[in-house]
């Protein structure tokens, strides 16, 4: 017998014919012997009309209140999933965030996991019946409801399936699992049968969107093996676990693209040591996740420091630049949201020289320029125009072979 986390969506659960689906197949998984706990979001654009609504009716919205808005719809959701379960008799009780024990930090609308008091669960485990768990939610220790963020669905259950040592954690969407790139822009784009933690870290810091990336650091960090699969076809997806050392990796396993990025550049700093520090420091107090950094040769003693951060951060990153004016001594600060990052992301590239001449001669050829890059040690990142991102991901797509198996 095995434990298996099961997490469904939003397209999953969009509508009551899609909860009934779901509630069949978690009856089969029972009938097959599994132990099974399933965490779910709300159902289709449920939260989308949230925020909606509150922005109707407040300007301030404060974030306490917000996370209580919020965390409503899978509440919605895991009520109705139970009422489809006793109707195929599988015993299930449901759970908010709260009372399945997950505690967070007191940051809203953006709270961390920091751990799990699992007892009403396993208590539920041991008599036989299914805990259906709200995602994206749980409990502060000042005893206020936070919400996770964007993916916090796929944060909940991942650290459920470590905290409970499930067998393995099922991320069940609207996609049968990950591409070589997006199908909607790479018709011909391949599924992946399996990827490593580090190259879907990747996959999902530049801009793949099956997983989130918080839940993969997650699943990394607590050895949690994922199944990314389609709630539609129910067929097999994609397996992400640790890298099989033993197997020879493609160079490039996938091109990503995020056309979300935005760019602040700070110019006429002064070259001295602890300028930089100063500016970061100040972004990171805001909660600014700053992605790409490029700063220029120093000339004439002042120098130019260029960044991307998320676009719903652009306001706040300009914001704060713009008040540090006076003390770092700068000229000014522009920012640019008509950017785009495409990546390239596989292990192989650790072992494998040319790819990055590969890249630049691709995009070269294409009359893409490229502003700023950033690498790892299997990835390349480079930012781009916007209106350039999607041609750009179907040559690297076609340059390094995607599209057939290695």
């Amino acid at each position: 017998m095995s434990l298996v986390v099961q997490k469904f969506g939003g397209t999953s659960v969009a509508d009551s014919d899609r909860i009934r689906a779901v509630a069949d197949h978690v009856a089969r998984s029972r009938r097959a012997g599994d132990d099974v706990v399933v965490v779910v979001s709300a159902m289709g654009k449920t939260t989308d009309e949230l925020v909606r609504l509150a922005a109707e009716v407040s300007f301030t919205q404060p974030t306490r209140e917000v996370d209580m808005l919020l965390s409503a719809g899978e509440r919605i959701t895991m009520a109705l999933l139970c009422m489809a379960l006793a109707d195929l008799e599988v015993t299930a009780q449901s759970f908010t965030g709260s009372q399945a024990g997950i505690i967070t930090d007191n940051v809203h609308t953006r709270a961390k996991i920091i751990e799990i008091r699992a007892e009403r669960l396993l208590a539920t485990l041991a008599s036989g019946g299914v805990p259906v768990v709200a995602g994206f939610q749980g409990v502060s220790t000042d005893r206020n409801i936070t919400t996770l963020g964007r993916g916090g669905s796929d944060t909940t259950a991942v650290a459920l399936a470590a905290t409970l040592h499930a067998d393995v954690c099922e991320i069940y969407t609207d996609v049968s699992g990950v591409y070589s790139a997006d199908p909607r822009i790479v018709p011909e784009a391949r599924k992946l049968a399996r990827v490593s933690y580090d190259e879907m870290l990747e996959i999902a810091a530049t801009g793949g969107r099956v997983l989130s990336l918080r839940s993969v650091e997650f699943a990394r960090n607590h050895h949690v093996p994922l199944h990314v699969r389609s709630s539609f076809t129910w067929e097999p997806g994609t397996w992400v676990d640790k890298e099989d050392e033993t197997m020879e990796q493609a160079v490039v396993t996938a091109i990503t693209h995020d056309a979300t990025e935005a760019k602040v550049t700070v110019a006429g700093l002064p070259d001295r040591p602890g300028v930089a520090a100063r500016l970061f420091r100040a972004l990171a107090d805001r909660n600014v996740s700053v992605d790409m950094i490029v700063q220029n040769a120093s000339l004439d003693g002042t120098t130019a420091i260029s960044f991307t951060v998320p676009g719903f951060d652009l306001a706040v990153s300009t914001e704060v630049s713009e008040a540090l004016i006076p003390e770092l001594g700068a000229t000014g600060v522009t920012s640019d949201s008509n950017v785009a990052r495409v990546s390239l992301v596989g292990a192989g590239m650790k072992t494998h020289p040319g790819v990055t001449a590969l890249t630049f001669e691709t995009l070269a050829k294409e009359g893409i320029n490229i502003e700023m890059i950033s690498t790892s040690t299997i990835r390349i990142s480079c930012v781009v125009r916007a209106d350039c991102a999607e041609t750009a991901v179907r040559v690297l797509h076609t340059a390094f072979d995607l599209a057939n198996p290695s």
